[in-house]
């Protein structure tokens, strides 16, 4: 499966979608509605610096809570007062996403970390790219325009070596696997069928995606460093999760091609 890229342009300015936009030809075009769906734990913090910096032709910004003890939730509706909340008691980035997702309800879904890595900013071109016909859209640190601030070396190296692994046992083109920047149509949730509750949820996207034969698009991305506090991702513990659901999904795969009598 070939997986196109996409650079960011040098300047652009993004355009406000709250309002109906005209073709060329005077006809009315229906633009798509955004959800942004944002996981949280202990992030008050970093959500004073990213909330403001959400689009404005954001359709609804979604906060997945994960039981917080540092007001989370009541910061977020200072600084947004049309800020959804939803509550998620079980532990996890991928519990939270689900959550998220099931709530959305917006054509396109845009996943974002809550602790300002991502840029808001960027999400015009994962939209831009779904718009032009892709399914699903995920952030690139490792193409030309991309990069990182936040990933250490072991992270790098184990991140190279298990996108070379689902190229291998996939027969795609990712330049980057384990990266949460990641926006899809909401249609395709039941597709997806997400069901892991850690980290490995953005790889079990990806592979899916790959699986169902969706038009997958990549888009250059920088990866700033956290604002403030510690990550809950764990290298090595959170790597062999994602090793694990690679292979499973690769097996998945293979069982049902032998039932239905493939090669």
């Amino acid at each position: 499966m070939t997986v196109q890229m996409i650079q960011p342009p040098r300047s652009w300015e993004a355009p406000d979608w709250r309002h109906s936009s005209m073709s060329p030809a005077g006809h009315s075009i229906k633009l798509p509605t955004i959800s942004f769906v944002i996981p949280t734990l202990n992030e008050a913090r970093n959500l004073r610096s990213l909330l403001p910096r959400i689009p404005a032709w954001a359709h609804e910004i979604i906060i997945v809570d994960g039981r917080s003890t540092d007001g989370t939730v009541e910061i977020a509706r200072e600084l947004r007062k049309d800020v959804r909340i939803v509550m998620e008691p079980k532990r996890g980035k991928g519990a939270a996403l689900q959550a998220g997702f099931r709530a959305a309800a917006g054509d396109i879904i845009v996943m974002l970390d809550a602790d300002g890595s991502m840029a808001p900013e960027e999400a015009i071109l994962f939209v831009g790219a779904l718009m032009s016909g892709a399914d699903l859209v995920k952030g690139s640190r490792f193409m030309q325009g991309a990069g990182s601030e936040d990933i250490s070396i072991i992270r790098r190296l184990g991140n190279w070596g298990l996108t070379q692994l689902v190229r291998l046992l996939y027969g795609c083109s990712f330049s980057d696997l384990c990266y949460g920047y990641v926006a899809f149509w909401r249609k395709h949730v039941e597709t997806l069928q997400c069901d892991c509750d850690g980290f490995e949820i953005e790889t079990l996207i990806n592979v899916r995606a790959l699986k169902r034969r969706l038009k997958i698009v990549e888009v250059a991305s920088f990866e700033a460093p956290r604002i403030s506090g510690e990550s809950n991702l764990r290298a090595v513990r959170d790597g062999i999760r994602v090793l694990r659901t690679i292979l499973r999904e690769r097996v998945k795969t293979s069982i049902v091609l032998f039932d239905y009598g493939y090669p």
